[in-house]
């Protein structure tokens, strides 16, 4: 860094100060500049920028500066969102705002109420930390005009996010999140944002009726005999949960007790993801203590949700349902009871729910990662994206929903503990009918984002010719799109015997990710043998693209 550039980012920092409104973020920045040139690198970190709406909103580590979450940045977003409502004429309902757990969400929450107030657009605040699901499934039942929900989801703890949704339930896509990014950008001084405090709040009456169209779910003669253990993994996902079991008339979960209250600090897990290794430990541990027949976990913001199925030829008995595995059984589930209208799923995502939607003579759309894009596809039925997240109830909800998932995978484990069986035993169905389809990830984080370019780079500057013993068929530079799909940040590679690959940064965590399929075929009823060979091939192309990748 130059002396100039050094005096610059001072000399922004300064200005910042003078307009914070929070007095921790206040005293953070102070003891920078106090620092002198020692913290100069890190004042240029957070002032050589600004969070971008990704695929999830705005999401970013807190702190001063605009390239950090904090409520300067929070004003600035819920001005830029009001001003684009307003400028569309899009103000003849209100904007449902909820928030999670961590540290600040009410204040942030709080802070985008009185901006929507002041700008002349009504605003209902939820009164208590929520499942983000709360706000899609609000929107529309509120007729609002748009939703924010202040969550970073599975983050780390000191990460805090701001999720947008428009008046139709989705998340904001192109050229909404330009826009609004404009707008974002020409707002003023902080002082110069009107705010309000007579903003209207939201509580049982709207979780009331989130609880009474997930009871509708599950039929009145549908098997309920089910023992379950859960984690909300320090979320706000338990309360709601434990209601929504009740309604759909299951016996209420056991529930971790050292994970069961929302706790900002995630203290029992390295990062609250229940993808992560040792996320769900200690739902597994309880499981086995309990001699459960089913673990589940939502995330913090509960819109995503895993499961864990006893397995004796697992570690510890337990194995956790990858998110392929349980999208297609939901799938197969949900399309098979005679659902109609389109089952959708990511680029990133198995092929077997397109392999499903064609056998029961349902449309199937491939979409973009992020259900940004899989909620707004038009008469969807089923959506899915690999990474636990679970879309069962588009009418109500567009938008992944670990809540009413969590509910139809109780439905789905009594109804196979009726018949004798397991979700096992239905994956080896799946596997049976149409073949094997085994899925793995190879997930790189990263401290410094060029080693991802970097990556993105030497893959397209040499691209692979085979992986794993498997043939490159086709190679789709994604960055320019496709026949179907926009242009999005991503390389597929399609492969002999109907293997895939597919590269891309993470757009909500430092993360170079990696997704793989091989489809074996099951000879003689032999799924064992094929999930054995599938697991061969899927390490072998790890092992090549981690080369070709040269990470």
């Amino acid at each position: 860094m130059t002396v100039n550039d050094a005096v610059l980012t001072r000399t922004a920092a300064q200005a910042w100060l003078a307009e914070d409104p929070d007095p921790d973020t206040r005293a953070e920045l102070q003891q920078l500049l106090d620092a002198g040139a020692e913290a100069d690198a890190e004042l240029a970190d957070r002032f050589s920028g600004t969070l971008e709406f990704g695929t999830a909103g705005l999401r970013g580590a807190m702190g001063a500066g605009p390239n950090r979450m904090n409520r300067v940045v929070v004003v600035r977003a819920a001005a830029g969102l009001c001003a684009y409502l307003k400028a569309n004429g899009l103000t003849d309902g209100p904007v449902l705002i909820g928030y999670d757990a961590r540290h600040k969400s009410d204040v942030f929450a709080q802070d985008t109420a009185a901006v929507v107030r002041g700008a002349g657009i009504d605003a209902v605040l939820l009164d208590q930390p929520t499942p983000t699901p709360v706000v899609a499934f609000g929107i529309r039942h509120l007729k609002a005009v748009a939703g924010v929900v202040v969550t970073a989801s599975h983050n780390p703890p000191q990460d805090n996010g701001y999720k947008v949704y428009l008046g139709d339930g989705s998340q904001i896509v192109p050229p909404a999140d330009v826009e609004i990014a404009a707008s974002i950008a020409a707002v003023g001084p902080l002082a110069s944002v009107p705010r309000g405090d007579d903003w209207q709040t939201a509580g049982d009456d709207l979780l009331d009726a989130y609880l009474d169209r997930i009871a509708t779910l599950v039929p009145a003669d549908a098997p309920r005999s089910l023992n379950v253990a859960y984690t909300p993994l320090h979320g706000v996902g338990r309360a709601l949960v434990e209601r929504a079991v009740q309604r759909a008339g299951f016996a209420a979960p056991a529930v971790v007790a050292s994970q069961a209250d929302p706790d900002p600090d995630f203290p029992t897990v390295s990062f609250p993801n229940p993808e992560e290794p040792g996320a769900i430990d200690a739902a597994l541990e309880l499981a086995r203590a309990e001699g459960a027949d089913l673990a589940v976990a939502n995330d913090p913001d509960a819109d995503r949700c895993a499961v864990a199925v006893p397995d004796p030829a697992a570690e510890g008995g337990w194995r956790m349902l990858r998110g392929d595995e349980l999208g297609s059984l939901l799938g197969e589930f949900l399309l098979s009871s005679g659902a109609q209208g389109v089952a959708a799923c990511s680029i990133v995502s198995s092929s077997l729910l397109g392999k499903i939607a064609a056998a029961y003579g349902i449309r199937y759309v491939e979409t973009l990662t992020g259900f940004k894009w899989i909620g707004r596809v038009p008469e969807l039925v089923f959506g899915y994206e690999e990474a636990l997240g679970y879309c069962v109830d588009p009418a109500a909800v567009k938008d992944k929903d670990g809540v009413s998932t969590l509910v139809r995978v109780l439905q789905l484990g009594a109804q196979a503990k009726a018949e004798g069986r397991t979700l096992l035993d239905l994956l080896d169905d799946l596997a049976k009918k149409y073949g094997l389809h085994a899925t793995d990830q190879l997930s790189v984080r990263v401290d410094d984002l060029s080693l991802i370019a970097a990556a993105m780079d030497r893959l397209r500057a040499t691209p692979p010719t085979e992986l794993g013993g498997h043939s490159v068929e086709r190679v789709d530079d994604l960055s320019h799109g496709t026949e179907t799909l926009p242009p999005t940040e991503g390389l597929r590679y399609t492969l002999s015997d109907g293997a895939r690959v597919v590269v891309r940064p993470s757009g909500t965590e430092p993360k170079l990710k990696c997704y793989l399929e091989v489809v074996i075929p099951v000879s003689a009823n032999d799924v064992p043998a094929a999930r054995t060979q599938a697991a061969v091939e899927l390490a072998a192309i790890k092992r090549s693209l981690a080369t070709a990748a040269g990470i």
